[in-house]
């Protein structure tokens, strides 16, 4: 085992970061993870969740560069379901690189007193700053889209010596010669694209997986999502990665090609509540038909954290191992568009596996 603390720098301190942040908080204490619940380990190979210790925050939004991140996770547009209060971290954001990570409709639809991106103000030595705050593994929450951003924070980790964990819909541990070059530089990397921890995408391949093995034949399939935050109003502007993403992990299970489409729809006064509208249409025995509508409400940012909470973990882990390059076992069970798909049976065995060693 290494370090027993797991040093990790916030790449984007939007919601998804908030809720992990707040979360590791509330899940300092045993007795209070086992009340609220949530956790799907609250020991990770000898890991809890105190030990997760955020050192420092990378974004553009200058109302949160220059802030603790204790005081960023609170600045608008922010609007995640708040878990609770967090204390001084002593953890500072820094300011990133823009490159494609800071869209010109984010700029245009908040206006220049939110995103003021001050051009004369470099950003940092990423990874100077990683090695300086003695990162172990970076957390990347960027906007969807953002691939050269992306890229960059994983140059910098690699040349940092840090673990990576992608929870955007960028291919970057499926890209295979990134992994190739994760594992060259010693690092390891998991990812890509949030499986939430209840969301459309793992309810809707649990039911196309139970239609299949009880012998429908599924003739078509949808997904519809929407939400008022940030991250949606990418999936509408840019979001060819996230169909992909969502797609492949639906597609992946089935023996034969079935119609699936993923669509996604911005509506301001949802905030970071995500409505999905999930459909299939089937045939059973005789060719009778069977449709099935499904709706499905969550707070989108806390689902991604009860997964980033182990998936940052696992990162160590591997680091510990003496792994690099693209985890699978961990991948598979965590992210919508892992190296290699499994059904999500199978990826919890082997997600286990891996954490017994």
């Amino acid at each position: 085992m290494g370090s027993k603390k797991i040093r990790l720098a916030l790449v984007g301190v939007g919601n998804c970061a908030a809720s992990l942040v707040e979360g590791l908080y509330l899940y300092t204490d045993k007795n209070v993870a086992d009340e609220v619940g949530g956790l799907m380990h609250y020991n990770l190979g000898g890991y809890e969740p105190k030990d997760v210790q955020v050192v420092v925050g990378f974004d553009v939004d200058s109302k949160k560069v220059g802030k603790d991140v204790s005081e960023a996770i609170w600045e608008w547009p922010n609007c995640a379901y708040e878990i609770g209060k967090v204390p001084f971290m002593n953890a500072p954001v820094l300011r990133g690189p823009v490159l494609d990570g800071a869209p010109e409709h984010l700029r245009h639809y908040y206006g220049k007193d939110y995103f003021d991106i001050d051009e004369t103000e470099p950003p940092v030595d990423v990874a100077q700053a990683l090695k300086d705050y003695k990162v172990d593994v970076i957390l990347i929450n960027l906007p969807t889209g953002s691939h050269d951003a992306a890229r960059a924070y994983v140059d910098a980790a690699k040349k940092a010596g840090c673990g990576v964990v992608n929870g955007i819909p960028e291919l970057l541990a499926s890209d295979k010669e990134i992994a190739k070059s994760c594992e060259q530089a010693g690092i390891p990397i998991l990812g890509d694209d949030w499986k939430s921890q209840i969301g459309a995408t793992i309810v809707h391949r649990a039911l196309m997986k139970l239609f299949e093995d009880r012998g429908l034949n599924i003739k078509k399939s949808y997904q519809l999502n929407y939400a008022g935050n940030t991250d949606f109003i990418n999936l509408v502007m840019r979001g060819e990665t996230k169909h992909v993403t969502k797609h492949d992990a639906i597609s992946s299970l089935l023996k034969k090609d079935v119609p699936i489409a993923p669509g996604f729809a911005f509506v301001d006064n949802q905030g970071d509540q995500k409505t999905a509208y999930i459909l299939i249409e089937a045939a059973k025995f005789g060719g009778a038909p069977v449709r099935l509508q499904l709706h499905l409400e969550v707070e989108d940012a806390p689902n991604s954290a009860g997964i980033s909470i182990d998936a940052v973990r696992c990162c160590k882990l591997a680091m510990d191992k003496g792994m690099s390059g693209a985890i699978e076992a961990p991948s598979s069970y965590f992210f919508k568009h892992p190296p290699v798909q499994f059904p999500d049976d199978t990826c919890r065995e082997m997600l286990e596996e891996f954490i017994e060693g």
